[in-house]
C-alpha cells in the first residue's frame, strides 16, 4: 500500500513552504562560504608565490578586470595641475592604475594623501560614477636650490623641500648654504630683487652660523653682510657699486661686519712674477 493510500493521521509529516526555504538557504550559504573560502586560499597562494610582485604580473590586472563587468574600472582618468611631476607619480600615491579597479576608492582619503605630498599645496579628488576620476592638484612653487653638507634640495618659498623634485634640473635658481639658509632665503632674495645690479652677479649665498649671509659673485667676489642691518648693507653697496663702479674694479671681497665701514679686500697682478698681492682700502659708509 502506498503512501497515499494510507489514511492522512497516518501519513509521515512533510516540510512546510517555510522549512524548505531555510533548507535551501543554509545549503546556499554553505556552498557561498565554500567558495568564499577556495578563492581566499588561492589569493594568498598567488601572494605568497609573487605573482602580485612584478608591474606585468597578468594577475594585477584582475581586480580591474572584475570590476569592469560592472562598470567600476578607472577608464576615464583626468588630472591637472601638475608642472614638475609626471601623472603615474599621483596615481601611485593614491593606489590608483588605469583600468584598475575603482572599488572602495575613496575620494576623500585620496586627497587627503595627496595633501600630504611634500610637493603638494593642495588637491581636489572626485569620482565620477561609474568609471572616471577627476584629480586636480594645485603644486608647491619651487623657489631655490638649498645644499645642505653634500645633498642639494628644493625648496618652495616658506623653506620646506621638496624631496620629487631634481636640483639638477632646476639649476636656473638661486641657490643658498649652510644651517637655516632654506627659511631665510625668501627674505634675502626680496631685498635683493631691489638691486638687480647686484643680484644678477649673486652666483650663491651661505648662511653663517645661521646669523648672516656671505654673497659669491660671479666674478669671484665675496661680499660679507653683517647680522645686523644686512638690508641697509645692500643699499651701501649698490650705491658704491652705480657711483664708483666697486663690483668691477678686480676686487676680491666686500666686507660690511662692521658697522659704519666697508672693508675691500684688493688684488694686484705684480708684473714679475705675475702673482696676486692683496691691498685693503678702509671706507667710512654713509
Amino acid at each position: 500500500m502506498s503512501e497515499e493510500d494510507l489514511p492522512i493521521h497516518e501519513r509521515a509529516p512533510r516540510q512546510s513552504w517555510l522549512e524548505q526555504g531555510n533548507s535551501l538557504r543554509f545549503r546556499f550559504a554553505a556552498r557561498a562560504s565554500a567558495v568564499l573560502l577556495l578563492g581566499g586560499a588561492i589569493v594568498s597562494a598567488l601572494v605568497q608565490g609573487g605573482y602580485f610582485d612584478y608591474p606585468g604580473s597578468k594577475w594585477l590586472m584582475l581586480p580591474g578586470k572584475a570590476a569592469g563587468l560592472v562598470g567600476m574600472a578607472a577608464e576615464d582618468i583626468t588630472i591637472s595641475g601638475l608642472e614638475h611631476h609626471e601623472p603615474d607619480v599621483l596615481l601611485a600615491a593614491i593606489g590608483v592604475q588605469p583600468g584598475g579597479s575603482l572599488i572602495g576608492f575613496d575620494a576623500g582619503r585620496a586627497r587627503r594623501i595627496l595633501e600630504g605630498l611634500d610637493w603638494v599645496e593642495s588637491a581636489k579628488v572626485q569620482r565620477l560614477f561609474p568609471n572616471q576620476l577627476a584629480v586636480e592638484v594645485r603644486e608647491r612653487e619651487p623657489f631655490a636650490i638649498w645644499q645642505r653638507g653634500d645633498a642639494y634640495y628644493v625648496i618652495d618659498r616658506s623653506g620646506a623641500a621638496m624631496s620629487g623634485l631634481s636640483a639638477s634640473r632646476l639649476v636656473r635658481l638661486p641657490l643658498v648654504t649652510g644651517e637655516g639658509a632654506n627659511s631665510a632665503a625668501a627674505e634675502l632674495v626680496n631685498q635683493l630683487s631691489a638691486y638687480p645690479d647686484i643680484m644678477l652677479q649673486v652666483k650663491a649665498a651661505a648662511r653663517v652660523g645661521n646669523r648672516r649671509w656671505t654673497l659669491y659673485l660671479d666674478s669671484g667676489i665675496t661680499v660679507q653682510l653683517p647680522e645686523k642691518g644686512w638690508e641697509e648693507a645692500l643699499r651701501t653697496v649698490d650705491g658704491l657699486n652705480r657711483s664708483q663702479r666697486l663690483l668691477s674694479r678686480g676686487i676680491r671681497s666686500v666686507d660690511l661686519r662692521l658697522a659704519g665701514r666697508v672693508i675691500v679686500e684688493v688684488a694686484e697682478l705684480e708684473a714679475e712674477d705675475a702673482g696676486s698681492k692683496t691691498k685693503k682700502a678702509v671706507a667710512g659708509s654713509n
